[in-house]
């Protein structure tokens, strides 16, 4: 297990070098991508504020035209890197970098697989809260357990947990989704799939990778905690521009290295690949 964990530190800090090379060279470019997925983020909660009670028609347009924007930004923005890993040499145009549309059409219905995935997860631990209610009333009744109710809330707080760790790990394992279907071109489900088969194995890697990643973010509310306002908004907007575009570059190479090293089925299934 230690010799395991060696190795994927290491591996962890063979993505952050390659990832800051890449970030340092490229930084405006890749920043200004980054930045301009903020802007239409913020424009869209913006519009929908102001235009809400103009007309809901209006309203559910804008909100289509926003997210096909958003997708079309963040596509664009690993279809860049993509480029910047295999040509690093050249220049490399954002225009050239746009996602076609049937990249975009496959992204969105991967993303309502993604959504899907996560809800059926949360469904079927959902009844393990009425499993436990009967079970949990049969032990006070015998007298194996003195209180209902403090009894009950234990319990409900360890299944929410169990459930949150569960949808978790399952957001992980399907996360590296967009990624296939920028570099591979790969179909909606087929992308799924592939990502559930590269993370098996490579879990406590790409969660040490995200604990680096959001390392700044857990100082900035270290800092909140301790009642430090200036230095917590100093830690945050060093964040924003500092680690925001490297996480976006970190996780395209830990993409590329982890699929590099996959030697599993081109078209694997589900089941051989959940655990």
């Amino acid at each position: 297990m230690i010799n395991y964990l060696k190795e994927s530190t290491f591996a962890v800090n063979d993505v952050i070098q390659k990832a800051w090379s890449i970030t340092r060279k490229h930084y405006f470019s890749i920043a200004t991508l980054c930045f301009l997925m903020f802007i239409t983020a913020s424009a869209s909660s913006l519009m929908a504020f102001f235009i809400k009670d103009v007309s809901k028609v209006l309203s559910v347009v804008m909100a289509i035209v926003f997210v096909f924007l958003y997708f079309t930004i963040n596509l664009s923005l690993f279809k860049y890197i993509f480029h910047l890993m295999d040509d690093e040499e050249n220049d490399v145009k954002i225009v050239d970098t746009l996602p076609t549309r049937q990249q975009i059409i496959r992204f969105l219905i991967a993303t309502l697989y993604f959504i899907g995935c996560i809800l059926f997860i949360g469904l079927i631990l959902f009844p393990v809260l009425y499993i436990l209610d009967p079970v949990l009333r049969h032990l006070v009744k015998i007298g194996w357990v003195e209180s209902f109710q403090a009894t009950g809330v234990i319990i409900t707080q360890i299944a929410v947990g169990v459930a949150i760790l569960a949808l978790f790990i399952t957001w992980l394992r399907i996360s590296f989704f967009p990624f296939f279907i920028i570099d591979k071109n790969a179909a909606p489900f087929e992308s799924i799939k592939l990502s559930l088969a590269i993370t098996k194995g490579n879990f406590t890697k790409i969660l040490l990778l995200l604990l680096v990643l959001g390392g700044g973010y857990l100082i900035y509310l270290l800092f909140n905690l301790l009642h430090w306002p200036f230095v917590a908004f100093v830690v945050n907007i060093l964040s924003s521009f500092i680690i925001v575009p490297l996480s976006s570059v970190a996780l395209t190479v830990a993409y590329r290295k982890i699929a590099s090293e996959y030697k599993g089925d081109k078209h694997p299934d589900i089941l051989h690949n959940i655990v």
